[in-house]
Parts: C-alpha cells; structure tokens; sequence
C-alpha cells in the first residue's frame, strides 16, 4: 500500500489507460496554480511529484513544492532542504545485509515485548540482489562457472541462509539468489517499471514516477531507463525501507548536450569514458547530471544506460534520461508487460516526462559533445576520467613508468617454473566484466566477433594473462550462445565464470603463484584491461598496479 499526503493544491487527478482508471498527482494542476513548470529539467519534475504525492504539511509543505517549481528561476541555488521518498530500495549481498539483520532484530524486540513480530517490514518494495561474492578462482575451462558457483555458496552459506530466511518471513522484500546477475543489470532489466503503481488506503491504484535508491554507488545505471535513482549508505536506504524520507538539498542539474552520432565502431564505453571526463573536469559533485539533445535519437538505451552508470565516476549524482519511444521499445525487448508499457507512455506523455526535442529544458549550466569526434579510448592507469586514446595508450604507459611508477626502463624477469618471463606492462587480467558493459548487447557481440576473429587467425592469450566473462545477467549467456558466438570466446579463454561483479569489484582471485612471486618479488608494474568502470590501484588485484578501463 502507498502512503499518501494531503494534497493541500488539489492536484490528485484521473487517467484512463486501456479503459481502466489510475489516480496521479498532475503537473498540470499544479501548474494552474503554481506557475508553469514545462521547462524543468526531467528529473526536478519527478521531485516536483514525489512532494505534491507526499505533501502533508510537516515533511513536506507547499513552501517545498513552490520552492521545485522556482528553480527555473534559481536554478537550484536556493540551498532548501526537502524530504524525498523513493518509490523503492535496491540492495547488494554486501552493503544490504546488515539491513536486513536490523529488520530482524527489531522482530526479536517485538517478541520479547510480547508483541506481533510480523508487524516489522519494510514499507516498500526492497529487492537484494546477490552479485557481490562471487570470485574468480577458476578461470578459462568449461568448468570454471560450476566451480566458483560452489566455493561461493562453501564461503557465504551462513549469509545466504540467513537472506533466504528474510526472503520468507519479510513483507515488501525479495531476494535473488546468487548465480542470477549484477543488482543493476538485474533492475535494469527486469525490476524496473519507468511508472510505479500500488493502492493507495482506499484500494485506488496509483501511478507515479519510480524512483529508487539504492546501497551501491552504481544504483545510478537505471537512470538510463528514466528512473531516478543513486547510490546511498545502508543507513540511509534502511530509513527508505522503513518508509522514511531521504534529506536532500534540492540539487543544481548540469545539462548535457549530445548531438551527431557515434561513428562506426565507436562504442558507448567510448562514449562514457569521453563524458566522465569532461563532466570531471567541470565540476558535478553533488549535482544531477541531465542528457538531453538530438544526438538522444541515435543512443540505444542500453548505451544510456552506460552513461547513467558512470555518474559515481563523474562525480555527479545522477546522470538522467527523459522517457521515449527507446525506452519503450526496451521494455517491450526484456518482456515488460504491454499494460505496464502502455501506461508509461499515457503518464509520461501526461505529466511532461516525454522527450520532446522542441523543448529545451533550463539548466544551471549546460555541456555540448558531438558524438561523432568520440574516439576509441581507454582510462587508465589509476582513474577512470583519464582518458587515453587507444592509439596513444602504449606512449602513455612509458611515459607513466617513468614518473608515476619511478622506474627508468621497462624490466622483463624469469617466471619460476616456466618457459615465460613477465615483464613491466604486461597484461595479467584480462576481464569481461561488471554491469557498465555487459548490460549492453552492441559491445558483447562485439566482444564476440573479436573472439571468432581471433580463432579465425589462430591467436591465443598469453600464458600469464587470466581471462574471464562474468556477464551481469544470464540473457547475456543467452544470447552469445544462440549468436554462436559464446564457442569462440571460450576458445580463447573467455569462459563464463559466474554471473556477478567479479573483477570489477576486486574478486578477480588470484594470480597463478608464480606470476603473483615474479610480480611482487621485482617490482613488476604488471596490468589489466577490464570493461569495468574503476580502477584505482590495488581495487582489481593487488598485483596489479596499471588498471585500464575499456569496452
């Protein structure tokens, strides 16, 4: 059941979608009374209803709403506080449990205070999805999958018995199970709604915007669908679970514009690499990031969601999509139902969510990108906004080896026990990997006809690489296998490893020991390439110092 305020303006109005009739919140009421609101950033406007939906006179006053309504004017610079309440929560294995330990807790207060324990749940949907613990121990065998799958359950059974036990016993909370897929990917594809609807206390459904937060930074992704959501702390998305509100100042939002389109071969990794770092150098700490411009057309929404993605890695904390015939089309692909589909197009088209090309919104600042000068590019060796061309990526690193890493020359050393030596620069992991790209199917197809390419040409890894496909849903399995294209990754050494963050988040396991002793043992400054989305030193593998960030 939502809660719902007092709506003091009136704005509660009716839509009819396929003959059946939903209550919202309309902007359009509120703007008859307020002032006309048609040129607020998209994501204002989903603040603007979240606060008419919620406004009850103590969290949430008039004084907010109008304040939403007068950012067109101040363009966020008022420094107002206002109480936001997310539509649902999303969590991980990690962050997420402790959580669900304090719901079960609480349950352990109501029974010894002799009351009923099934009282305590979360007040709105919270989905945890189990992608965290997952590591790579086994790699580059038909095998390796099945063989992480069972040491993960070995290391985390006494978590996941006790996440199961929530999954039963808890109103308003599901979880999925390990072996599924990326929380992000996973909201992406299949839990995200675009409109949110649930019954209100007098059994009427509802519809607004939906919203998430969630407990991992990267909760930002789903932006790309047109769902405002980012990552918080576990305090914070327990106090959402419980029905409580997020403080937050009403936030400035940099307008991003894109126009051209992409050139052949250039991918959205390309593209995002370019964004993170021209939206660094700017300065989006602490404000919504919001794409917009004709260049929209010519993006798939999972190269959106690409962009949405990195929004940690550009330091803002969103980057946002309006809703559109892309977003339709994709949840009409992942299966959504057509009556959910129908109503995001009534209630976007209603409430002014729509992409409309003729309607520029207003911006506290605003950054252009023609798409068609983004070049194949990397970010490395230490941070995702540097960005390196791929033809200048071998200049790069000399060049870092001499005055990040203090070493004169690039140094070669025997391998104990193998016919190999290792040397500065060599890549050790190479990682298909993390909800950034594997979300996308333009780039893994790609990845895949690189594959039959290089079984075409007789080309195998190097011995001293670790090679491994951790995709963050299983329709990625799905599809590389009926594509016939999974074979020819798996005969280069990109087996399927598990489905989960893996290497992204540093569970890349470890190196082969002699690899790991040649390494440590003489100072190697060895490297990986990985179609992750950070790369600080020592966050993939603490063997490896040079991390690079690619599709």
């Amino acid at each position: 059941m939502t809660a719902i305020g007092q709506d003091t303006l009136g704005t509660r109005d009716t839509l009819n979608v396929a003959g059946k009739d939903i209550a919202y919140y309309s902007l359009k009421k509120a703007a008859a009374k307020l002032g006309d609101v048609s040129r607020l950033p998209f994501s204002m406007k989903v603040l603007l209803e979240n606060l008419l939906r919620f406004e009850d006179g103590v969290t949430v006053t008039t004084d907010d709403i109008k304040a939403i309504v007068a950012w067109q004017n101040d363009k966020g610079k008022s420094e107002r506080e206002i109480q936001y309440r997310p539509a649902r929560v999303l969590m991980q294995d990690f962050t997420g449990v402790p959580c669900v330990v304090d719901l079960a807790a609480m349950r352990d207060a109501m029974n010894a205070l002799g009351a009923d324990a099934a009282k305590i749940n979360p007040q709105v949907p919270v989905h945890l999805v189990i992608d965290h613990s997952v590591m790579v121990d086994e790699f580059g065998t038909p095998k390796a999958f099945e063989d992480n799958v069972e040491l993960e359950y070995q290391r985390n059974m006494e978590r996941y018995d006790f996440l199961k036990w929530g999954s039963k016993s808890l109103d308003n909370f599901k979880v999925v199970p390990p072996g599924t897929g990326i929380c992000h990917q996973v909201n992406l594809e299949n839990i995200a709604q675009a409109v949110w609807s649930s019954v209100d206390e007098n059994g009427t459904t509802v519809a607004y915007p939906d919203t998430c937060v969630g407990t991992d930074s990267h909760t930002t992704m789903i932006n790309g669908l047109g769902v405002l959501g980012w990552g918080v702390g576990g305090i914070e998305a327990e106090a959402a679970m419980l029905g409580q509100p997020v403080s937050m100042l009403i936030p400035e939002v940099v307008g991003f514009k894109l126009t051209g389109a992409l050139k052949e071969g250039i991918t959205a990794t390309d593209l995002v690499l370019t964004c993170t770092q021209m939206l660094r150098a700017k300065g989006v700490v602490g404000r919504f990031v919001e794409y917009f411009g004709p260049g929209l057309a010519s993006l798939s929404l999972a190269d959106r969601a690409t962009l949405a993605n990195m929004a940690p890695e550009y330091g803002a904390t969103c980057g946002f999509f309006g809703i559109d015939d892309k977003t339709l089309d994709y949840m009409r692909l992942t299966g959504r139902s057509e009556d959910n589909i129908a109503l995001v197009e009534a209630y976007a088209k209603e409430q002014g969510f729509w992409l409309d090309p003729s309607i520029e919104p207003i911006f506290t600042d605003v950054l252009e990108l023609d798409m068609s000068t983004v070049e194949p590019s990397l970010a490395g060796p230490k941070r995702p906004q540097d960005k390196v061309l791929l033809t200048q990526v071998d200049d790069v690193f000399n060049a870092d080896l001499e005055k990040v890493y203090k070493k004169a020359a690039p140094a070669r050393v025997a391998v104990e026990g193998k016919d190999h030596d290792i040397g500065d620069g060599d890549v050790v992991i190479a990682a298909i990997t993390s909800c950034t790209n594997t979300s996308n199917p333009g780039v893994l197809v790609a990845a895949g006809l690189v594959a039959k390419k290089a079984v075409e040409k007789g080309l195998k890894p190097k011995p001293w690489v670790k090679t491994s496909l951790a995709p963050g849903s299983q329709v990625v399995t799905d599809y590389l296998e009926k594509a016939g294209l999974q074979s020819y990754l798996d005969q280069v050494g990109f087996n399927l490893v598990g489905y989960g963050c893996t290497t992204c988040i540093g569970n890349s396991g470890p190196l082969a020991e002699p690899i790991s002793k040649a390494i440590n043992g003489n100072d190697i400054v060895a490297a990986s390439v990985l179609s992750g989305n950070r790369n600080f030193e020592g966050r993939v593998s603490p063997d490896v110092r040079a991390n690079f960030l690619a599709s």
